[in-house]
């Protein structure tokens, strides 16, 4: 942690609303990432990183300077998916709503390497279908591949995230990815 950011904790400790803002601003991007894998949906995601803000507001005067605030507050945006996760058992599905390029361009005579229509839709639906797989893991297994491969923390940020060891995290991402790819591949010949 740099010295900057320890002297914005602890204005922002004290009361100091723009010190605050601007602890949360540097990893609001991400912790929005993180929220949308989890929760699947836009409203979700934006409900469950509103809830966070909060606690991380509420609760600041208990970080403890163990570990990077950005790391801290990933810790809460996933603990609070996960409650809002718990509270909501009782639905089905998650809607997971993705918004890419869907107009269509007027022929320019200019080389566009952007993807296809096409290969846009194949995207969607490649990632729609390996999200939908994540979900038939546990918990545990999906957060180490959400934090991992979506997001790209290293193993020492995910370990201080999910207050797990070095190894655990190693062992768990091993397990996670064989089933997703088990998983994977059963749904993909069952289709076939």
């Amino acid at each position: 942690m740099d010295f900057q950011e320890k002297i914005l904790i602890e204005k922002a400790k004290k009361g100091d609303e723009g010190s605050f803002e601007t602890l949360i601003l540097s990893c609001k991007g991400k912790a929005y990432n993180i929220a949308l894998r989890y929760m699947r949906n836009e409203e979700d995601a934006g409900e469950v990183l509103q809830e966070s803000f909060i606690k991380i507001f509420r609760h600041l005067d208990k970080f403890n300077y163990n570990s990077r605030f950005d790391t801290w507050v990933y810790r809460i945006v996933v603990n609070t998916c996960n409650d809002l996760i718990r509270k909501n058992l009782n639905r089905k599905e998650f809607n997971f709503h993705y918004e890419g390029d869907e107009g269509y361009e007027d022929e320019i005579p200019i080389v566009d390497s952007s993807p296809t229509p096409e290969e846009v839709v194949i995207r969607k639906e490649n990632m729609s279908y390996v999200m939908s797989c994540l979900d038939k893991i546990g918990k545990e297994h999906k957060e180490i591949i959400i934090l991992r491969d979506i997001q790209g923390f290293s193993y020492d940020e995910i370990s201080q995230i999910t207050e797990c060891t070095v190894g655990t995290i190693k062992s768990r991402l091993n397990r996670a990815r064989n089933k997703l790819r088990k998983i994977y591949f059963e749904n993909v010949e069952l289709n076939e």
